[in-house]
C-alpha cells in the first residue's frame, strides 16, 4: 500500500511560509496544482487553514528540505515511517478441508441432537455450514437425512473441543436447568410461607385435643361404672 501525505493542502501551507522551495516542488509533493500553490502564497487560497508541519509528523527529513531548496528540479520524497501498522486482513469464511466436508451433516445433526440450545450461527461457526444446510437437517428435508448418522464434531476434527464449549456456554447463558426447576417446585414461595394461616392450623389442633380429651374421659367413666356394678354383685 503507497504511502499519503496528510493533510496535503495544510502541509503545502506551512512549505510556502517556512521554505524557499518552488511552487512546482510543493505541488508535486503535496499533490497539488501548482498555480493552486501559487494563489496559497498570494493569500487567495486556503485562508484560515493553519499549516501542518511535516518534519514534525515524520513525513518529511530537514535534510531533505534543504536538499530540494538547493536543487529546484529535485522532488521531495516522504520519509519512511518509523512504525509501520499491518495492514487489517479480512475475516475469510471458515476453511473446511474437503475430506472432511461430507462429515459436516453428521456433525450437524450430532449438534442439533445433543445442544439444541444452539444457535444456527453458532453451529455455523463451530463446523463451517451454512444456515440453509442447518435448516434441512432440523427438519429433515436434506437430501442425505435418511443415511446420516450423528457423529462429535469435536472427533471429526472439524472444532476444538474448547471452542464447542463456549459456544455451549453462550448458549446456556439465562437457560433454567431441569434441576432447577424441580427444586423449585419443591420449596414453597416466599408469598405462600408468608399468607400461612397460622389461626387455622392452631383451632385445628385445639380440635384434635379436646375431642381427645373427651374420649379418653367418656372411657375413664364407662370403666368406673362397670366396677361399681362389680361391687355391688
Amino acid at each position: 500500500m503507497a504511502q499519503q501525505l496528510l493533510m496535503p493542502k495544510a502541509t503545502a501551507v506551512w512549505l510556502v511560509d517556512n521554505t524557499s522551495l518552488s511552487f512546482e516542488q510543493i505541488a508535486d509533493f503535496c499533490t497539488l496544482h501548482h498555480l493552486e500553490v501559487k494563489a496559497i502564497a498570494d493569500g487567495e487560497s486556503a485562508q484560515g487553514i493553519k499549516g501542518l508541519n511535516p518534519i514534525m509528523t515524520g513525513q518529511l527529513s530537514r535534510e531533505e528540505i534543504e536538499a530540494a531548496e538547493k536543487d529546484p528540479n529535485r522532488k521531495l520524497k516522504l520519509a519512511a515511517p518509523k512504525v509501520r501498522v499491518p495492514e487489517a486482513k479480512r475475516k475469510a469464511p471458515r476453511y473446511t478441508p474437503v475430506s472432511k466436508r461430507q462429515d459436516r451433516p453428521n456433525a450437524i445433526l450430532w449438534l442439533v441432537r445433543n445442544h439444541p440450545e444452539l444457535k444456527d450461527s453458532q453451529i455455523s461457526n463451530l463446523v463451517g455450514t451454512t444456515k440453509n444446510t442447518i435448516q434441512q437437517i432440523r427438519d429433515r428435508s436434506h437430501w442425505n437425512s435418511a443415511n446420516l448418522q450423528p457423529m462429535d464434531p469435536v472427533t471429526l476434527g472439524l472444532c476444538t473441543q474448547i471452542n464447542l464449549d463456549l459456544e455451549v456456554e453462550k448458549a446456556s447463558r439465562g437457560i433454567v436447568r431441569p434441576e432447577e426447576i424441580a427444586e423449585e417446585e419443591r420449596l414453597l414461595s416466599a408469598s405462600q410461607t408468608q399468607n400461612w394461616d397460622r389461626s387455622r392450623e392452631d383451632r385445628e389442633e385445639g380440635e384434635l385435643d379436646a375431642a381427645a380429651v373427651f374420649a379418653k374421659l367418656s372411657s375413664m367413666q364407662s370403666t368406673d361404672t362397670d366396677e361399681d356394678d362389680g361391687n355391688q354383685n
